[in-house]
Order: structure tokens, then sequence, then C-alpha cells
């Protein structure tokens, strides 16, 4: 059985997918870069790498089989160890284990296991149907181009000018029709003010008046009102009002169990040790997971999955909801 199938379809869901016995894929997620010297942009991506420490079952990778091939979870652990068996002898040999779509896995020196992974898969889905694309460069030569043509026209509006000032100094009778000019400008200037300024005055007096006739009319009207209006009375329910609480999408996992009972052992074990602990219903794998802890964001979670591999379980990973 292939199994690097059924990988490769966790991989866009969770965080952690563990391959009992052998090692667990992480992927982490990028934002979005910019290569300034290819003028390359690459959108946000899943990246992928290969711990060979974390090889405890979790029932994630196990349960995704049995359910996919219709069969039984034992079945399916069977299937996974053989597999594991396969890739372990591969390696030993010192030949290539090539993963579709995920990437190599290969020994070196230190028998120590070298992962590569596969760059032409993204596995952030909300990134789907993006591809890196390069923007072609401003050339600077354009905008040469635009200001030698600006500058031109000024030099050419400098010496019309300067023509226009000889022609001028050379015929009294331009220069006298440049003052007439130049009077008629300033007249306009200094009347069209003084102009607006009346028809701002009369527009003044006209809205005082009906400003004036508006409130002669409402004393008017209130002397037939009768009687008083109802007074208006607002009421809140407050069984109504709710107030929103963050979603907590991203747990910290201490384990799944088939068993409620063992479940139940770590949950309390859990909040004797001081965590915000929580156990959840049974899952349609038959598993009842533990968590140490629920958060709103990413963020929150990494840090305290931090804390948690330094001084409790440096096996903790982290599962989001609703992706």
């Amino acid at each position: 059985m292939k199994i690097e199938v059924y990988i490769s379809q966790l991989l866009y869901r969770y965080q952690c997918v563990t391959v009992p016995g052998f090692g667990a894929f992480l992927t982490e997620i990028h934002s979005a870069q910019l290569n300034e010297s290819t003028n390359s942009f690459f959108p946000p991506k899943k990246t992928i790498s290969f711990n060979s420490r974390l090889k405890n079952n979790d029932g994630l990778l196990a349960n995704h089989i049995a359910q996919a091939e219709k069969t039984s979870y034992g079945f399916a652990v069977s299937a996974i160890a053989f597999e594991v068996l396969n890739w372990k002898k591969t390696l030993e040999e010192n030949e290539v284990i090539l993963l579709k779509n995920i990437g190599e896995l290969r020994l070196n020196s230190e028998s120590n296991i070298i992962f590569t992974p596969n760059d032409q898969i993204n596995y952030l889905s909300t990134s789907f149907g993006l591809s890196p694309f390069v923007s072609p460069m401003v050339k600077k030569e354009a905008f040469e181009k635009k200001i030698e043509k600006i500058a031109a026209k000024e030099k050419e509006a400098v010496l019309l000018y300067e023509n226009e000032e000889q022609t001028k100094s050379s015929n009294p009778f331009l220069r006298y029709a440049a003052i007439l000019v130049l009077g008629l400008g300033i007249t306009g200037s200094i009347g069209y003010p003084l102009y607006q300024n009346q028809i701002d005055n009369q527009t003044l007096l006209v809205e005082k008046s009906v400003q004036k006739k508006v409130e002669n009319k409402i004393q008017e009207a209130t002397f037939f009102i009768k009687s008083p209006l109802p007074a208006v009375t607002l009421s809140v329910d407050s069984a109504k009002v709710e107030i929103a609480e963050p979603t907590m999408s991203y747990h910290i996992m201490a384990g799944a169990f088939r068993s409620e009972q063992n479940a139940k052992k770590a949950y309390n074990q859990l909040i004797k040790d001081g965590f915000k602990a929580r156990m959840l219903k049974e899952n349609k794998h038959g598993l009842f997971p533990v968590l140490y802890g629920s958060y709103p964001t990413m963020k929150e979670a990494e840090q305290a999955q931090k804390e948690i591999q330094k001084g409790e379980n440096p096996q903790a990973w982290i599962l989001v909801e609703n992706l």
C-alpha cells in the first residue's frame, strides 16, 4: 500500500502527520514573498519538514487509511507497519525513497534521515490556484525621456517670453495695450468680490426671514397640542444579549485514546498539573482526543506548544480545525 498518498491528503488539513515507527511530517505556513533581484512574487505557502524522533502512533494516519480503504483500524496499522519496514530496508541499502508530491528521503554518512521536500506542491489550501509570477521591470529610460520633453517645453516657453518682451519694447502701442488689459483684470478681480459679497448679504437676510417664519409656525402649532405625547420607553432583554466568544480553533494535542477511561485519566492528570485541559467527545475515528488547551490564534497556540515541548511533552503538536 502506497501510504504517501494518504499522507499527502492529510498535509492539507493538519500541521503534523505521524508515520508510526518511522517519523513525522510537519508543515509550517509562510507569508507571501518578493524577490527584488528577479522581480518575482510568491504566494503564501506551507513548507514540509521531517522529524524522525516523533514516532508514536496518534491514530490520525491509520484512521484516515481505514476510512478511505473501508477497512478496519487494525488492518490499517498493519499496512503502515509493513510499508515502514520497506522504507527502512530501502534506506539501509543506501537508496532514495521517493514519496510522490512530498519529497525524498535518504541516509547521510551518519545514518541520519535527510528529507528533501517537493517545492512544486503548495499544501496551503487558501492559496489554491495561486502561482508565482514575474513582474516586468520599470525602465528608467522612459522617465528620462519624459523629463527631457518637459525641459524642452520649458525652454520653448522662455524663448517665446523673451521674444514677446522684445516686441513690446519695440512697439509702444503694444505696451499701452498690455497696461489696459492689466487694468481691466485688476478691476474685475476687485469688482467681482464686491458683487459676490452683496449677493451673500442678500441671501443671509432671506434665510433669516424664512427661519423666523418657521419658528413662528412652530410656536403657533404648540398651542393646538391637547395632551403631551407618550414617553418612549426602551427596554433591553438582558437574556437575549450575548457576547460573542472567540473561536478556539487551535488545539494542542496531548493524545487520542480508544478507551474513554484512559482518556479521562490523562485529562485528570493534566488538570492536576495545572493545564486548562479539555477532553473532546468521541470523534468519527472512534478516538477520544485529550488537549492541553485550546487557543483562538495560531500565534498563541505555538507559544504554548513551545512551553509544553520544553517541560512536559516534546511530541505535543497543534490540531487546526475548520481549515
